[in-house]
Protein backbone atom coordinates (compact mmCIF):
# COMPACT_ATOMS: atom_id res chain seq x y z
CA UNK A 1 0.00 0.00 0.00
CA UNK A 2 2.86 2.29 0.97
CA UNK A 3 4.73 1.91 -2.39
CA UNK A 4 1.18 2.05 -4.01
CA UNK A 5 0.64 5.45 -2.47
CA UNK A 6 4.12 6.52 -3.28
CA UNK A 7 3.79 5.97 -7.03
CA UNK A 8 0.69 7.71 -7.46
CA UNK A 9 2.08 10.73 -5.70
CA UNK A 10 5.22 10.71 -8.12
CA UNK A 11 2.58 10.40 -11.02
CA UNK A 12 0.71 13.37 -9.53
CA UNK A 13 3.93 15.72 -10.14
CA UNK A 14 3.66 16.51 -13.74
CA UNK A 15 -0.03 17.21 -13.15
CA UNK A 16 0.90 19.97 -10.45
CA UNK A 17 4.04 21.31 -12.48
CA UNK A 18 1.85 21.54 -15.59
CA UNK A 19 -0.92 23.25 -13.40
CA UNK A 20 1.41 25.65 -12.18
CA UNK A 21 2.71 26.99 -15.67
CA UNK A 22 -0.66 27.35 -16.90
CA UNK A 23 -1.79 29.24 -13.92
CA UNK A 24 1.54 31.70 -13.77
CA UNK A 25 1.34 32.28 -17.50
CA UNK A 26 -2.48 32.86 -17.88
CA UNK A 27 -2.07 35.17 -15.33
CA UNK A 28 0.65 37.14 -16.92
CA UNK A 29 -0.85 37.10 -20.79
CA UNK A 30 -4.30 38.35 -19.79
CA UNK A 31 -4.62 42.56 -19.91
CA UNK A 32 -3.94 44.67 -17.32
CA UNK A 33 -0.91 46.01 -14.97
CA UNK A 34 -1.18 45.12 -11.55
CA UNK A 35 1.35 47.79 -10.66
CA UNK A 36 -0.71 50.19 -12.40
CA UNK A 37 -3.64 49.25 -10.12
CA UNK A 38 -1.76 49.11 -7.12
CA UNK A 39 0.31 52.65 -8.09
CA UNK A 40 -3.39 54.44 -8.79
CA UNK A 41 -5.20 55.98 -11.57
CA UNK A 42 -3.08 59.03 -11.00
CA UNK A 43 0.42 57.29 -11.18
CA UNK A 44 3.36 58.52 -13.70
CA UNK A 45 4.96 56.27 -15.56
CA UNK A 46 7.97 56.16 -13.00
CA UNK A 47 5.45 55.45 -10.03
CA UNK A 48 4.11 52.29 -12.18
CA UNK A 49 8.01 50.72 -12.93
CA UNK A 50 8.97 51.47 -9.27
CA UNK A 51 6.16 49.65 -8.18
CA UNK A 52 6.80 47.03 -10.90
CA UNK A 53 10.60 46.36 -9.73
CA UNK A 54 9.50 46.23 -6.12
CA UNK A 55 7.07 43.60 -7.15
CA UNK A 56 9.88 41.79 -9.07
CA UNK A 57 7.60 42.04 -12.60
CA UNK A 58 10.29 43.60 -14.16
CA UNK A 59 12.34 40.72 -15.04
CA UNK A 60 11.36 38.49 -17.69
CA UNK A 61 8.58 35.48 -17.74
CA UNK A 62 11.25 32.81 -16.83
CA UNK A 63 12.76 34.87 -13.86
CA UNK A 64 9.83 35.39 -12.56
CA UNK A 65 8.76 31.84 -12.84
CA UNK A 66 11.72 30.07 -11.48
CA UNK A 67 11.75 32.67 -8.48
CA UNK A 68 7.87 32.16 -7.55
CA UNK A 69 8.10 28.05 -7.60
CA UNK A 70 11.65 28.73 -5.56
CA UNK A 71 9.83 30.00 -2.82
CA UNK A 72 6.91 28.29 -3.12
CA UNK A 73 8.87 25.28 -2.85
CA UNK A 74 9.68 26.64 1.30
CA UNK A 75 6.07 27.38 1.71
CA UNK A 76 6.89 31.54 0.82
CA UNK A 77 3.90 32.29 -1.65
CA UNK A 78 4.86 35.98 -1.82
CA UNK A 79 3.21 38.51 -0.45
CA UNK A 80 -0.42 39.63 -1.75
CA UNK A 81 -0.55 43.00 -4.00
CA UNK A 82 -3.92 43.61 -2.68
CA UNK A 83 -3.87 42.90 0.90
CA UNK A 84 -0.65 44.27 1.52
CA UNK A 85 -0.10 40.92 3.41
CA UNK A 86 1.88 37.10 3.41
CA UNK A 87 -0.22 35.07 1.05
CA UNK A 88 -0.02 31.99 3.25
CA UNK A 89 -1.17 34.41 6.18
CA UNK A 90 -3.94 35.00 4.14
CA UNK A 91 -4.90 31.74 3.05
CA UNK A 92 -4.49 30.53 6.46
CA UNK A 93 -7.33 32.98 7.70
CA UNK A 94 -9.68 32.07 5.37
CA UNK A 95 -9.31 28.45 5.23
CA UNK A 96 -12.00 27.32 7.85
CA UNK A 97 -15.32 28.73 6.22
CA UNK A 98 -14.31 27.10 3.41
CA UNK A 99 -12.95 23.80 5.08
CA UNK A 100 -16.43 23.83 6.79
CA UNK A 101 -18.81 24.23 3.67
CA UNK A 102 -17.10 21.62 1.81
CA UNK A 103 -17.07 19.10 4.80
CA UNK A 104 -20.50 19.81 5.48
CA UNK A 105 -22.04 19.70 1.94
CA UNK A 106 -19.84 16.55 1.10
CA UNK A 107 -21.21 14.66 4.06
CA UNK A 108 -24.74 16.12 3.96
CA UNK A 109 -24.48 14.95 0.09
CA UNK A 110 -23.71 11.58 0.61
CA UNK A 111 -25.88 10.27 3.04
CA UNK A 112 -28.65 12.22 1.08
CA UNK A 113 -28.15 11.20 -2.02
CA UNK A 114 -26.42 7.67 -1.82
CA UNK A 115 -30.16 6.15 0.31
CA UNK A 116 -31.79 8.27 -2.60
CA UNK A 117 -30.26 6.69 -5.38
CA UNK A 118 -30.71 3.15 -3.97
CA UNK A 119 -34.49 3.42 -3.46
CA UNK A 120 -35.01 5.07 -6.55
CA UNK A 121 -33.21 1.90 -8.61
CA UNK A 122 -35.20 -0.59 -5.91
CA UNK A 123 -38.88 1.32 -7.42
CA UNK A 124 -37.49 1.94 -10.67
CA UNK A 125 -40.26 3.22 -12.89
CA UNK A 126 -42.48 4.19 -10.05
CA UNK A 127 -43.79 7.57 -9.37
CA UNK A 128 -41.38 7.89 -6.65
CA UNK A 129 -37.96 6.87 -9.16
CA UNK A 130 -39.73 9.34 -11.15
CA UNK A 131 -39.80 12.36 -8.69
CA UNK A 132 -36.12 11.56 -7.45
CA UNK A 133 -34.96 11.70 -10.91
CA UNK A 134 -36.69 14.89 -11.67
CA UNK A 135 -35.30 16.21 -8.74
CA UNK A 136 -32.04 15.63 -9.46
CA UNK A 137 -32.40 16.69 -12.73
CA UNK A 138 -33.66 20.11 -11.52
CA UNK A 139 -30.81 20.55 -9.41
CA UNK A 140 -27.91 19.58 -11.58
CA UNK A 141 -29.45 22.34 -14.13
CA UNK A 142 -30.24 25.21 -11.90
CA UNK A 143 -27.36 27.36 -11.04
CA UNK A 144 -26.32 27.51 -7.50
CA UNK A 145 -26.54 31.00 -7.09
CA UNK A 146 -30.06 31.08 -8.33
CA UNK A 147 -31.07 28.08 -5.37
CA UNK A 148 -28.91 30.42 -3.14
CA UNK A 149 -30.89 33.35 -3.79
CA UNK A 150 -33.94 31.55 -3.33
CA UNK A 151 -33.20 29.89 0.07
CA UNK A 152 -32.45 33.60 1.04
CA UNK A 153 -35.82 34.61 0.42
CA UNK A 154 -37.56 31.90 1.88
CA UNK A 155 -35.95 30.79 4.57
CA UNK A 156 -34.25 34.30 5.72
CA UNK A 157 -36.74 37.18 4.29
CA UNK A 158 -40.06 35.37 4.19
CA UNK A 159 -39.78 32.72 7.33
CA UNK A 160 -37.26 34.95 9.18
CA UNK A 161 -35.59 31.87 10.24
CA UNK A 162 -31.96 32.44 9.22
CA UNK A 163 -29.49 34.69 8.85
CA UNK A 164 -29.21 36.69 5.18
CA UNK A 165 -25.96 36.46 4.78
CA UNK A 166 -22.52 36.73 6.53
CA UNK A 167 -20.34 33.89 9.20
CA UNK A 168 -19.24 33.55 12.23
CA UNK A 169 -15.97 31.39 13.08
CA UNK A 170 -16.52 28.79 15.24
CA UNK A 171 -14.45 29.55 18.06
CA UNK A 172 -17.46 32.53 18.60
CA UNK A 173 -20.25 29.31 19.26
CA UNK A 174 -20.69 26.27 16.91
CA UNK A 175 -24.35 27.15 17.53
CA UNK A 176 -24.00 30.37 15.77
CA UNK A 177 -21.85 28.99 12.99
CA UNK A 178 -23.70 26.29 11.91
CA UNK A 179 -26.76 29.20 11.65
CA UNK A 180 -25.15 30.72 8.71
CA UNK A 181 -23.77 27.58 7.19
CA UNK A 182 -27.70 26.11 6.60
CA UNK A 183 -28.06 27.66 3.60
CA UNK A 184 -24.86 27.78 2.06
CA UNK A 185 -24.66 24.14 2.57
CA UNK A 186 -28.31 23.93 1.33
CA UNK A 187 -27.02 25.57 -2.00
CA UNK A 188 -24.06 23.90 -2.90
CA UNK A 189 -25.92 20.37 -1.85
CA UNK A 190 -28.76 20.29 -4.14
CA UNK A 191 -26.45 19.96 -6.92
CA UNK A 192 -24.29 17.79 -5.26
CA UNK A 193 -27.31 15.28 -4.38
CA UNK A 194 -28.49 15.76 -7.70
CA UNK A 195 -25.22 13.80 -9.08
CA UNK A 196 -24.61 11.79 -6.78
CA UNK A 197 -28.26 10.24 -6.68
CA UNK A 198 -28.38 10.00 -10.48
CA UNK A 199 -24.95 8.18 -10.49
CA UNK A 200 -26.25 5.67 -7.72
CA UNK A 201 -29.28 4.40 -9.28
CA UNK A 202 -27.75 3.40 -12.61
CA UNK A 203 -25.31 1.52 -11.33
CA UNK A 204 -27.70 -0.45 -8.75
CA UNK A 205 -30.18 -0.37 -11.26
CA UNK A 206 -27.08 -2.57 -12.96
CA UNK A 207 -26.11 -4.38 -10.32
CA UNK A 208 -29.76 -5.36 -9.54
CA UNK A 209 -29.94 -7.13 -12.96
CA UNK A 210 -27.41 -9.74 -11.73
CA UNK A 211 -27.38 -13.31 -11.81
CA UNK A 212 -26.43 -13.35 -7.92
CA UNK A 213 -29.31 -10.62 -6.70
CA UNK A 214 -31.45 -13.05 -8.06
CA UNK A 215 -29.70 -15.72 -6.61
CA UNK A 216 -30.03 -13.84 -3.60
CA UNK A 217 -33.94 -13.48 -3.61
CA UNK A 218 -34.47 -16.89 -3.98
CA UNK A 219 -33.52 -18.13 -0.95
CA UNK A 220 -35.09 -15.14 0.66
CA UNK A 221 -32.95 -12.78 2.18
CA UNK A 222 -34.37 -9.31 3.24
CA UNK A 223 -34.99 -7.22 0.51
CA UNK A 224 -33.04 -4.31 2.52
CA UNK A 225 -30.00 -6.57 2.78
CA UNK A 226 -30.05 -7.20 -0.59
CA UNK A 227 -30.49 -3.66 -1.82
CA UNK A 228 -27.45 -1.87 0.95
CA UNK A 229 -25.09 -5.22 1.72
CA UNK A 230 -25.00 -6.84 -1.95
CA UNK A 231 -26.26 -4.43 -5.10
CA UNK A 232 -24.87 -0.90 -3.29
CA UNK A 233 -21.52 -2.86 -2.21
CA UNK A 234 -20.88 -3.60 -5.96
CA UNK A 235 -21.59 -0.67 -6.88
CA UNK A 236 -19.45 1.67 -5.00
CA UNK A 237 -16.67 2.30 -6.91
CA UNK A 238 -18.12 4.24 -9.47
CA UNK A 239 -20.66 6.13 -6.67
CA UNK A 240 -16.92 6.46 -5.28
CA UNK A 241 -15.85 8.16 -8.83
CA UNK A 242 -18.51 10.31 -9.18
CA UNK A 243 -17.98 12.07 -5.71
CA UNK A 244 -14.31 12.37 -6.54
CA UNK A 245 -15.48 14.26 -9.32
CA UNK A 246 -18.05 15.62 -7.97
CA UNK A 247 -15.82 17.91 -5.84
CA UNK A 248 -14.11 19.78 -8.70
CA UNK A 249 -18.02 21.17 -9.49
CA UNK A 250 -17.72 21.80 -5.72
CA UNK A 251 -14.88 23.91 -5.54
CA UNK A 252 -16.50 25.88 -8.43
CA UNK A 253 -19.81 26.28 -6.52
CA UNK A 254 -17.94 27.27 -3.02
CA UNK A 255 -16.42 30.29 -5.15
CA UNK A 256 -20.00 31.31 -6.18
CA UNK A 257 -21.75 30.31 -2.98
CA UNK A 258 -19.68 32.32 -0.90
CA UNK A 259 -19.47 35.27 -2.75
CA UNK A 260 -23.83 35.01 -2.53
CA UNK A 261 -23.68 34.60 1.07
CA UNK A 262 -20.54 36.98 2.12
CA UNK A 263 -18.61 34.23 3.43
CA UNK A 264 -14.79 35.24 3.89
CA UNK A 265 -13.76 32.09 2.95
CA UNK A 266 -11.19 31.14 -0.20
CA UNK A 267 -13.86 31.04 -2.78
CA UNK A 268 -14.49 35.17 -1.99
CA UNK A 269 -10.51 35.25 -1.52
CA UNK A 270 -10.27 34.37 -5.22
CA UNK A 271 -12.64 36.30 -6.36
CA UNK A 272 -11.59 39.56 -4.81
CA UNK A 273 -7.84 38.63 -5.90
CA UNK A 274 -8.74 38.47 -9.45
CA UNK A 275 -10.36 41.63 -9.57
CA UNK A 276 -7.26 43.11 -8.11
CA UNK A 277 -4.73 41.24 -10.47
CA UNK A 278 -3.43 39.89 -7.43
CA UNK A 279 -0.74 37.33 -9.10
CA UNK A 280 0.43 35.54 -5.94
CA UNK A 281 -2.71 35.30 -4.12
CA UNK A 282 -4.36 33.69 -7.31
CA UNK A 283 -1.31 31.17 -8.09
CA UNK A 284 -1.36 30.06 -4.14
CA UNK A 285 -5.20 29.41 -4.09
CA UNK A 286 -5.08 27.58 -7.64
CA UNK A 287 -2.18 25.38 -6.49
CA UNK A 288 -3.67 24.81 -2.95
CA UNK A 289 -6.85 23.83 -4.99
CA UNK A 290 -5.21 21.17 -7.23
CA UNK A 291 -3.11 20.22 -4.67
CA UNK A 292 -6.48 19.24 -2.84
CA UNK A 293 -7.78 17.35 -6.17
CA UNK A 294 -5.15 15.47 -6.38
CA UNK A 295 -4.97 14.25 -3.10
CA UNK A 296 -9.11 13.43 -3.06
CA UNK A 297 -8.00 10.92 -6.40
CA UNK A 298 -5.13 9.72 -4.55
CA UNK A 299 -7.77 8.43 -1.76
CA UNK A 300 -10.48 7.70 -4.25
CA UNK A 301 -7.57 5.38 -6.02
CA UNK A 302 -6.77 3.74 -2.20
CA UNK A 303 -10.69 3.15 -1.47
CA UNK A 304 -10.87 1.23 -4.94
CA UNK A 305 -8.90 -1.29 -3.59
CA UNK A 306 -10.83 -1.38 0.05
CA UNK A 307 -13.83 -1.60 -1.45
CA UNK A 308 -13.59 -4.33 -4.63
CA UNK A 309 -10.22 -6.36 -3.91
CA UNK A 310 -10.15 -7.48 -7.73
CA UNK A 311 -8.10 -3.94 -8.10
CA UNK A 312 -4.84 -4.49 -7.20
CA UNK A 313 -2.09 -2.12 -6.34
Amino acid sequence: MIAFVLRRMISALPVIAIVAVLTFLMLRLTPGDPAAVIAGDSASSEQIAAVRERLGLDGTLVEQFVRWVGNAASGDFGQSYYFRKPVAELIAERVEPTLLLSCFTLFISVIVAVPLGVIAAWKRGSLLDRAIMGFSVFGFSVPVFVVGYALIYIFAIQLNWLPVQGYRPIASGVGENLQRLILPVLSLATVFVALIARMTRTNVVEILNEDYIRTARSKGQEEGQILFKHALANAANPIITVVGLGLATLIGGVVVTESVFTIPGLGRLTVDAVLGRDYPTIQAIILLFSLVYVGINLIIDVMYTIFDPRVSY
